[in-house]
């Protein structure tokens, strides 16, 4: 295990700030260099937290870096094997094993606020840190029974009132708190170009057969992008994308990060979400928001909360109906995409929930930790 010092940081507005051990999970570091949609969400947060001035120690895959104090726990990142229980495991125990330590030389953490999966909330009661988990999957089969039994052990919170509506009646979820996004980190493009953007992973739910079809309906040009994770994802991959991809009508970029990404956003005419699954948010949508292009989406998930039908984007039923909104996408106003995100989703804003629920947890009198200084 090894532990970086962060950078000091001024006070923020959150006083005095508490000590939290935030538990990111091992598959990729943070922030992603690519695909990482928890990660980036973790890195957001993180470093608000620790601007408003929160004692926070991120614990992390190896390569990951912030202005916190980062704790990587495993030898090396893990994106081909997320999921595993070996290397979630491994990670938790680790990071508990840290934490009991802290405590045991005098600097007890606040809350430990867990994103890494479910073995930090089914050891939960195992430790005397209260824990605050949030629900970033989608609350199915083996997973509703999984939170029936263990959800009491810690704070429960949802990033969408659609996720949080899927939630069993008895098991109680503390607060709704949205992902964050940093509006000023992505390019504004008011004047678009013609084509139409898919981004994400390439699974039958995420859709990209679906907006092939719009597009081709539309008669509009498609780029596709997004990684093949998996042996099932390359075999659809190959019998239900494949086939249609000739350069010029529908295209391939792979996985694209940075600067590449930001500009395919930015200058497409409009993001295609033809999901077929209940997304408990979608953070491809909100980027897209950000650059100020307007989204059309199926009515599935959390898109129905973050797509403002004729505002910043359109709801459609199906592949025709996006093809039929397709046409009137010009009269969405890209300023107003971007507004409609800075104002719902902003760092500040996600902090400020995520401060209420560790109040909670914590309790009414937690002890709390003294301005961060340089000689930390």
């Amino acid at each position: 295990m090894s532990a970086e010092r962060g950078r000091a940081t001024p006070l923020g507005v959150h006083d005095p700030g508490l000590r939290i051990a935030m538990l990111a999970p091992p598959w990729i570091p943070v922030p992603p260099l690519g695909y990482g949609g928890v990660e980036a969400v973790v890195s957001l947060l993180t470093e608000e937290l620790v601007a408003r001035g929160h004692d926070v120690t991120l614990f992390a895959a190896p390569g990951s870096h912030s202005s916190a104090r980062v704790h990587t726990l495993l030898d090396s990142a893990h994106p081909q094997t997320i999921g595993l229980a070996l290397h979630e495991s491994d990670h938790v125990a680790l990071a508990l094993e840290a934490i009991d330590e802290a405590a045991a030389g005098g600097a007890p953490f606040d809350v430990i606020h867990d994103h890494s999966g479910f073995v930090a909330l089914a050891m939960a009661s195992r430790v005397d840190v209260p824990m605050v988990h949030t629900m970033h999957g989608l609350l199915v089969d083996g997973s509703t029974g999984f939170y029936r039994r263990h959800g009491h052990k810690a704070r429960l919170v949802a990033i969408s009132g659609s996720q949080r509506a899927t939630a069993p009646a008895n098991v109680h979820v503390a607060a709704v708190v949205p992902n964050p996004i940093a509006v000023e980190h992505w390019p504004f493009e008011a004047h678009k170009d013609d084509y139409l953007l898919w981004i994400g992973r390439m699974d039958p739910t995420k859709g990209p057969h679906r907006a092939i079809e719009a597009a081709r309906l539309a008669g509009r040009p498609l780029v596709l992008a997004g990684p093949v994770q998996t042996s099932d994802q390359a075999d659809y991959f190959s019998e239900c994308v494949a086939p249609h991809i000739d350069g010029q009508r529908v295209r391939y970029v792979g996985e694209v990060r940075g600067a590449p990404e930001k500009q395919l956003y930015a200058r497409a005419a409009a993001l295609l979400m033809p999901i077929r699954w209940n997304e408990p948010f979608g953070m491809v949508m909100v980027e897209a928001l950000a650059c100020g292009t307007p989204v059309i989406a199926f009515a599935e998930g959390a898109a129905t909360e973050i797509v403002v039908d004729g505002v910043n984007g359109m709801i459609v039923e199906d592949e025709a109906g996006m093809a039929r909104a397709i046409a009137h996408i010009a009269e969405i106003d890209p300023a107003g995409c971007r507004e409609s995100v800075r104002a719902r989703y902003a760092p500040a804003i996600t902090a400020a929930g995520y401060e209420a629920v560790y109040d909670l947890a914590a309790g009414p009198s937690p002890v709390r930790c003294s301005p961060r200084n340089d000689d930390r």
